[in-house]
């Protein structure tokens, strides 16, 4: 018995002593990353630095060229009402569906009436993972280019989403 209760003190031991390297091992593998991404952002945010004196360096030329024709006044007009268009324009780009047509109306509205059915996105950067092609559990795989039945309903059977 006192053999056993010596061999269960080095399982603690052992048991703390790798807790203990598998802890310096993350911590120090979180500073390599946390290092590498910070040179990253600093390389990022010098390059935008640099693009936005780069864009000022633009909207001055346009500015100056336009004023060889025009009065400075109007020259400086022009200018800022075709920056505020791109401001515009690239506002309405960055925006996650604020331009994009709903479900049923302007293009892509298949029958009159109808929606066409659009599958979630997938790939990098979604907010979760991708539908398995079979049902965890299940046997077999499914026939190329049809969908796999869900939650227990009937392939041949339509179902449509509320």
């Amino acid at each position: 018995m006192d053999r056993l209760d010596h061999l269960e003190h080095l399982d603690k031991h052992l048991v703390d002593e790798l807790a203990q390297v598998a802890r310096e091992t993350v911590r120090d593998e979180l500073r390599e990353q946390t290092r590498k991404q910070r040179r990253t952002a600093m390389l990022y945010a010098a390059s935008g630095a640099a693009a936005l004196y780069a864009g000022a360096a633009l909207a001055l030329a346009v500015g100056l060229a336009l004023a060889l024709g025009l009065p400075d006044w109007a020259a400086a007009l022009i200018t800022a009402v075709i920056l505020g268009a791109v401001a515009y324009v690239l506002r309405g780009a960055a925006r996650p569906g604020g331009s994009r047509p709903k479900a049923g109306q302007g293009a892509g509205a298949g029958v009159a009436g109808t929606a066409p059915v659009a599958a979630p996105p997938t790939g990098p950067g979604t907010p979760y993972p991708p539908m398995p092609p079979v049902a965890p559990g299940a046997t077999g795989t499914p026939e190329p280019g049809t969908a796999p039945a869900q939650g227990g309903t009937d392939p041949e059977q339509p179902h449509h989403r509320a």
